[in-house]
């Protein structure tokens, strides 16, 4: 085998070295139109929690707006690994020439100050997709977590896929470790819910109507 990498292993809070990918899409319905949403998975390469957001699109522009909501939420990203899909390719390239037209100094200074970091994209050799094995086996948890959710609806609007969603993340609660779970002397095991949050304990969303949403592929 190949040697661990440094990012899974490196002393860390959630999130600084991450992996992303894009998975779906579902139609949902926009007025009178219907149209694409896609899935965003963020996963901490260490805690091995999960992120998720809603992008409108599978183009750059879009990805970049995705990244923007998901360092807000979950503070600055040094290292983000991914599939060299078109878009994380764009994002890389139109970020470092909009780097480019500033003020470098004054930038390494003001992110210094605030104890940031610069996003080092990090991609996978084309066609390599077990190389994505970490996030890969989350997406096929996140997609059993949401068709239990969506099991019995017809049809969605943009909003209620995206509170879906973020109810997904309950995988957050999973333990990372199975070895004394048949203990009832053992240790709560520990879960990235309790690195993200300090609580391991499952809150089920509040009672609402659910929209009805459309066709998932």
């Amino acid at each position: 085998m190949a040697d661990f990498p440094l990012d899974r292993s490196e002393p860390a809070p959630p999130f600084p070295f991450s992996a992303v990918d894009y998975f779906g899409p579902w139609i949902v319905k926009e007025g009178r139109r219907d149209v694409k949403r896609y899935g965003v998975l963020f996963t901490c390469m260490a805690s091995r929690a999960v992120h998720l957001e809603l992008s409108n699109s599978l183009d750059t522009a879009s990805f970049i707006n995705v990244l923007r909501h998901f360092i807000c939420r979950r503070a600055p990203v040094r290292q983000l690994r991914s599939d060299q899909g078109s878009n994380f390719v764009g994002a890389r390239r139109e970020l470092k020439e909009a780097l480019e037209e500033f003020d470098e100094d004054q930038i390494k200074e003001e992110l210094l100050k605030n104890n940031c970091d610069w996003i080092t994209f990090k991609m996978n050799v084309p066609s390599a997709s077990s190389m994505g094995g970490i996030w890969e086996r989350q997406i096929r948890t996140i997609r059993g977590v949401l068709a239990a959710i969506l099991e019995n609806s017809a049809q969605l609007d943009h909003e209620s896929l995206q509170t879906y969603l973020c109810e997904c993340e309950v995988i957050n609660s999973r333990p990372l470790t199975v070895d004394s779970l048949s203990d009832p002397g053992s240790l709560e095991p520990l879960t990235p819910s309790h690195l993200l949050t300090m609580k391991s304990k499952v809150f089920l969303p509040p009672p609402g109507i659910r929209s009805q949403v459309s066709n998932t592929t």
